[in-house]
């Protein structure tokens, strides 16, 4: 490391709250810089389609930030968060694709309007609690890996350009998380320690389905096909399935079926058995890659609880085909597929399709 990577700096933190953003300013300000925690306000202040990032998540920030003294301000994004992230989510699921709005969050609010305003406001670097690295080697800055595997955020993050880099922290990174559970405990922080964050904030309950409807966000009913095309029910609309899915179809069979694909174009579900979920092979779109060129071997992720794949992937234009040593399970459009190179995260895009 530098020794220009220990001069102080003036860092906006991204603070929501609770555990992890909290220790990430807590370290900054230890190390001497000049920290200031902010929060994003979200819009999301309880009902369906509330969670931790509306007015709650702001006061919890600010009771932090004074145990910390360190200044506190708040940025309205709920407009932005209702455009490009519920939005998107719905539209997506109307065109019978399953969304990742963790991503679209992080790329277009945390690491897209924050880091503009951290830049504008003076700031010289924009830090979050991700688990995750960043270093620079051989004259590239890269996007690695956290310490904590298990704690591993690297996934939501491919959507970072990599011109920014150079602007962000994660302070967390060669952290574990029982470690930073500790260090919570000993500065007796205003916060809940066993409090995970949601999968999906804007859904408190989890059931997206009746968000969706709230959303006006209907589709007509349709047949359900097996793989040979053939009608074998009919489906209460595509919204209400994704990739993988099993059960909810109302087909009694004397093996269980699950969703293989869904034809939005033609309004049809289509299912078969376990085995013809399973794919080698996948095409990628709105690509954000790390480096201009990519190796011949790589591992991938198809989402973010799953292994870690051997694959190859080649660069066609604006799209990735990705080409797995085995076959995958649910590959399923609209989720990412993040490809990496032992550590470092090479990029990744959202999968349009699998092929056989």
């Amino acid at each position: 490391m530098k020794k220009a990577d220990f001069e102080k700096k003036k860092i906006l933190v991204a603070m929501s709250g609770g555990l992890d953003s909290s220790i990430a300013a807590w370290l900054l300000k230890e190390k001497g810089h000049d920290v200031t925690g902010v929060t994003m306000d979200m819009g999301l202040n309880g009902g369906r389609g509330g969670g931790r990032e509306g007015a709650d998540a702001v006061t919890k920030a600010a009771r932090v930030c004074e145990h910390l003294s360190i200044p506190h301000i708040t940025l309205d994004v709920a407009d932005l968060f209702k455009k490009r992230v519920i939005g998107k989510f719905a539209f997506e699921y109307s065109r019978g694709r399953t969304p990742n709005p963790c991503i679209d969050c992080n790329r277009y609010l945390k690491f897209g309007a924050l880091l503009e305003e951290t830049l504008k406001m003076g700031f010289d670097r924009l830090a979050t609690g991700h688990y995750a690295r960043i270093d620079h080697a051989e004259g590239r800055w890269r996007l690695l890996r956290p310490l904590d595997s298990a704690k591993d955020q690297t996934y939501f993050l491919y959507r970072i350009r990599r011109v920014d880099l150079p602007h962000l922290l994660f302070p967390l990174g060669s952290s574990r998380k029982s470690e930073v559970r500790l260090m919570a405990e000993r500065l007796s922080l205003p916060l809940a320690l066993n409090e995970e964050s949601q999968d999906i904030c804007f859904i408190p309950d989890g059931d997206y389905r009746a968000l969706l409807s709230d959303l006006s966000v209907c589709s007509e009913p349709g047949d359900i096909v097996d793989v040979s095309g053939r009608v074998i029910g009919r489906h209460r609309g595509i919204v209400n399935y994704t990739v993988g899915q099993r059960g909810g179809l109302g087909i009694s069979t004397p093996r269980p079926l699950h969703v293989i694909s869904i034809d939005a174009m033609n309004n049809r579900v289509v299912v078969g058995h376990k085995e013809d979920l399973y794919s080698r092979m996948l095409i990628a779109g709105d690509l954000n890659l790390m480096r201009e060129t990519l190796p011949e071997r790589a591992t991938a992720k198809i989402r973010y609880r799953k292994r870690f794949a051997s694959c190859s992937v080649e660069r066609r234009g604006d799209r990735a085909v990705v080409l797995f040593d085995e076959p995958q399970d649910s590959i399923t459009p609209g989720q990412a597929v993040v490809f990496y190179d032992g550590a470092e995260v090479l990029g990744g895009g959202v999968i349009e399709r699998s092929l056989p």
